[in-house]
Formats: C-alpha cells, sequence, structure tokens
C-alpha cells in the first residue's frame, strides 16, 4: 500500500514538474572574448527595475538563465564588464517561454547581437529594422539641409523639407500598418506605446481594438489601453 501512495505521489510531483516547464524561459547563449564580468537577467516590475538573477563570468563567455514566465513581455542582459564603463552593456530583448539563445561579443555587447528562439523579439526586430530605414532617411536629408549651399537655395531647402515630411508621414503610415496587421503579436502594444504614442488616437484606438484577448491583457496591452484612456 505505501509503494502504491509512493509511486502516486512521485506521478503528481512528475506531472506539477511538467506543467511549470511549460511556463520557463531558458536564456542563453555565448559573450565572445569576455573574460571577466558579471551577467543580469533584469525585468521590469512595478515601474522599478530588478535583478532576476546574475551569473559572475570568468574566462568562459557562456551563459544560461532559467525563469519563470507569465505572458511574453520585455527582459534585459546588463553585462558589467570589468572596465569600469556602463556606457552601451544593456540587450533589450522580448522573453517568452521556450529557449531564447543571444549570442554576441564583448566589446560590441548590445550593437551586434544575435537573437533567436523568441517570436515576439523577431517582430520587435522586424519593426526596427524597416524604422531605422525611416532614420537614416531623415538623417541623410538632415545633413544634406545642412550643407552650405543648401542654406543659401530657399528651393532646395523647401524641396528637403517636403521630402522630411513625407518621410515622416511613410514612417508613421508603416507604424501604424504594422500595428494593425500584427494584432497577434505581444510586440505590437509595446511598439505603439514606445515609438509611436503621439500618434492620432483615433488609429492607436483601432490597433488596440484588433489585438487578440490574451495580447490586449498582456502588460503592454494593458499600457496601450492606459494611454488611450490619457488621450481621451
Amino acid at each position: 500500500m505505501k509503494r502504491i501512495l509512493f509511486v502516486l505521489l512521485l506521478g503528481l510531483v512528475v506531472i506539477s514538474c511538467g506543467k511549470d516547464s511549460k511556463n520557463t524561459m531558458t536564456v542563453t547563449g555565448n559573450i565572445k572574448g569576455l573574460k571577466k564580468g558579471t551577467l543580469y537577467l533584469q525585468h521590469f516590475q512595478d515601474s522599478t527595475l530588478v535583478i532576476l538573477d546574475s551569473l559572475e563570468i570568468k574566462g568562459d563567455g557562456n551563459f544560461s538563465f532559467t525563469e519563470e514566465v507569465g505572458n511574453p513581455d520585455i527582459y534585459y542582459l546588463y553585462l558589467k564588464k570589468e572596465d569600469n564603463n556602463d556606457i552601451n552593456d544593456r540587450i533589450t530583448f522580448f522573453g517568452e517561454q521556450g529557449t531564447i539563445t543571444i549570442n554576441t561579443a564583448w566589446n560590441t555587447f548590445d550593437t551586434n547581437v544575435e537573437i533567436s528562439g523568441s517570436k515576439s523579439h523577431a517582430k520587435m526586430e522586424e519593426f526596427y529594422e524597416m524604422m531605422s530605414k525611416f532614420n537614416i532617411k531623415e538623417l541623410t536629408l538632415a545633413q544634406q539641409a545642412s550643407l552650405p549651399e543648401a542654406q543659401e537655395d530657399s528651393i532646395v531647402l523647401d524641396s528637403l523639407q517636403q521630402l522630411a515630411d513625407r518621410n515622416l508621414v511613410s514612417r508613421y503610415r508603416y507604424a501604424l500598418n504594422f500595428g494593425l496587421n500584427n494584432g497577434d503579436s505581444y510586440a505590437t502594444p509595446y511598439l505603439m506605446v514606445t515609438e509611436v504614442s503621439e500618434a492620432n488616437p483615433k488609429y492607436l484606438d483601432s490597433i488596440y481594438k484588433g489585438l487578440s484577448p490574451e495580447v490586449a491583457a498582456s502588460t503592454y496591452g494593458k499600457a496601450l489601453k492606459d494611454l488611450l484612456e490619457a488621450n481621451n
């Protein structure tokens, strides 16, 4: 009888662990060339950046963190190197259930990073890749407008300004269409709140109404709802 009870209890433990594993995020990867430093997994909780876990690295850039998660959300990898320089040492990524692989190098920690395994992060990268093209065009036009020959020609300046205005309109059009076409992505409300919060509320409202129930109930789905209510 005792043996039967033990087997039943063991089965319940295995089932319980299996359920928990569905909510587990594993962040793993390598920081090429890193010899010494401390890596932190961070997450905002109640507007406070909290350290979830940390790992001291000595001579080997491999790392792995395991964390129980809910809905996909923004997480950070912060690297404290032994160079007394805290600038540009934080990677932002969309964390979610499953295994996420992050590979980078110690000297280009947040500027040349490869992230895979997160559908939400892949959507966010798709958005940023396109937005960077608009940003580059805006910078190019601004540089052209600053040239002496342009400053002395009002017609050229007006033409460059018109191109800049069109680029801005195209930027917003892309962002809003992205939101309307990706209502099932947890990245969508985050991007709307952080990148185009000043857009016409009626368009943002249409995007919010197009979110799936799960996405609308997420952290950034609620943030988008709060933004809309604040603008009313």
